[in-house]
């Protein structure tokens, strides 16, 4: 097959592409390889260099300030422990609403529909909320977090989209071999659903991982907190609510305000990025399944 050659103006163009699409990767990066960079700075250097991406005298004061203490290991514990069971109950609730809600001859179906969305609308509010969660007794407790969010409408949608655009012939020949629903769901659907599975599961450990507004709400006892609490607590009052200077070596000098700031973010992103690279092959094409169809 000869081999097509681009005109001149099909070669502008490409790199035109590359160049502006370059400069846009580069103003995504360029701001966090500063943020870490500066976690690792001296407070002179900050104060003196308003943009760097190398510092020139490479100091942990920061991290040592940051996990002085066993806390902030106990809200990383925390954190992991909400983000690992909140998605597993997230992707349950799911996909076993979603499958029955793909099925067209479901009787109620579209009643059932058109309640999730009005969710997507409307919303109780941050005080009905709270009364609901008293009663339920879960105040102060981990399911606080993990409960109230359980199902995302948006989220519900796009999969039970997906369901509804796998071949019926599949479900067919497998009734054929006396296969009965829940046999279907978990040897045959969800295998042929990883790629939006594995888009969700990140969407929805993302999401619990960021999250601090509800444990400001539910959780009064700080043992409990997650880590972006924690980090919150830190850049606030400007000193370590986890760490405890008596601790420290008495050499050692508290770190300048906004390299703790810094390291904070770096503590509170790195984790989740972690996972990223394991659900990226899934990523670009699941977060487009399931999405044209209604």
């Amino acid at each position: 097959m000869a081999k097509r050659y681009k005109s001149a103006g099909e070669t502008a163009f490409d790199l035109f592409n590359y160049l502006f699409l370059g400069l846009i990767g580069l103003a995504a990066i360029l701001p966090f390889l500063f943020v870490v960079s500066g976690s690792f700075a001296t407070e002179a250097e900050i104060t003196k260099r308003a943009v760097f991406l190398i510092p020139s005298t490479i100091s942990f004061d920061s991290y040592k300030f940051i996990f002085s203490t066993d806390t902030i290991m106990r809200s990383i514990g925390v954190s992991i422990y909400v983000t690992v069971i909140g998605t597993i109950v997230n992707l349950f609730f799911t996909v076993t609403m979603a499958y029955p809600m793909s099925k067209r001859n479901l009787m109620g179906r579209n009643l059932i529909l058109n309640l999730v969305i009005f969710t997507m609308l409307f919303g109780g509010g941050m005080i009905p909320t709270y009364l609901i969660i008293r009663e339920l007794h879960l105040l102060d407790t981990l399911n606080a977090l993990i409960f109230p969010a359980a199902i995302s409408a948006f989220n519900l949608i796009i999969v039970k989209n997906f369901f509804q655009e796998l071949p019926v012939e599949i479900e067919e020949a497998a009734r054929i071999d006396g296969c009965a629903e829940l046999g279907m769901l978990w040897r045959i659907v969800l295998p042929l659903s990883k790629p939006v599975l594995a888009t969700f599961t990140l969407f929805y450990a993302v999401g619990h991982w960021n999250n601090f507004f509800s444990a400001l709400l539910y959780i009064n006892d700080p043992s409990k907190w997650p880590l972006q609490v924690m980090l919150r607590q830190i850049v606030m009052l400007s000193q370590s609510a986890a760490g405890d200077l008596s601790s420290m070596d008495p050499s050692f000098v508290q770190p300048p305000e906004q390299s703790i700031k810094m390291a904070v973010i770096v503590v509170g992103t790195l984790p989740i990025m972690c996972v990223y690279p394991f659900l990226q092959k899934h990523f670009a094409k699941g977060v487009m399944l399931g999405s044209i169809k209604g």
